[in-house]
């Protein structure tokens, strides 16, 4: 969904998205019943809760400097559900959230391959291609949305 903005080459040097500590591991992404299928049938430890419909990684509590590796990353190949993987993983770095009463779309600040161009650029690239897709498909998936954090500069506001 983002090719157009943000290369696979360049996320595949990467994949800082795909590792969580204790301060974002509420960051993981949401599954919906397809994609937890599609994991476990790659990788069948994996172990999910279930959030609203959707479904999360069980994550057991994590200590000072510990890590979470998605479940789906191969160190070699990068994310072995490729283009099945959560909506979550697919508009990342943009990030639906719950704004008071609003959602907003926002940018993670820890992608420095977007989070360091114009806010011209994001935003265009939003109106353009992707902004109709996250609300249309948070209609549907609502546990998507998370609740804001003022880390993540706000983008845009559903009209």
């Amino acid at each position: 969904m983002l090719k157009k903005i943000l290369s696979n080459k360049k996320c595949a040097e990467c994949r800082l998205c795909c590792v969580f500590d204790r301060y974002d591991v509420w960051e993981t992404p949401v599954f919906t019943e397809e994609t937890k299928n599609l994991l476990l049938e790659k990788r069948p430890d994996t172990q999910f809760i279930t959030k609203e419909g959707g479904y999360l990684f069980r994550v057991n509590e994590l200590v000072e400097n510990e890590l979470f590796y998605c479940p789906a990353l191969d160190n070699k190949t990068g994310c072995i559900l490729g283009d099945d993987k959560p909506f979550d993983c697919r508009i990342w770095p943009y990030r639906i959230m719950k704004i008071g009463d609003k959602r907003a779309i926002t940018i993670a600040p820890i992608c420095d391959e977007l989070f360091n161009r114009p806010i011209s650029e994001l935003v265009k690239f939003l109106k353009d291609e992707l902004a109709e897709k996250i609300f249309e498909y948070a209609d549907t998936h609502p546990e998507i949305v998370k609740e804001y954090d003022d880390m993540y500069p706000v983008l845009m506001f559903e009209r």
